[in-house]
């Protein structure tokens, strides 16, 4: 053993196991489509609130988050049932 392995400093086991959970998670999530965890809940509350003042079907809105440029960019789009006139 050289006077130099004394010195050389071994990762713990602990930041080990944590990178490989980062790793699992990380593949995980971009098997599921790579979205947050939070966007059903926030699409389900979204059309809780909308549903207060507008009839709207729950196949109606649209939740999705992209990255662009650097940025995640959260995107909603609602179809607003047409108004009847008469």
């Amino acid at each position: 053993m050289g006077l130099l392995a004394l010195f050389r400093r071994t990762p713990s086991s602990a930041s080990v196991a944590k990178e490989r959970l980062r790793i699992i998670v990380a593949q995980e999530r971009s098997a599921r489509g790579g979205g947050p965890d939070y966007l059903p809940l926030l699409r389900r509350e979204l059309l809780e609130v909308i549903r207060k003042y507008v009839n709207v079907d729950p196949e109606a809105i649209q939740v999705s988050l992209e990255r662009e440029d650097g940025h995640e960019v959260l995107e909603l789009s609602v179809a607003l049932p047409e108004r009847k006139t008469g």
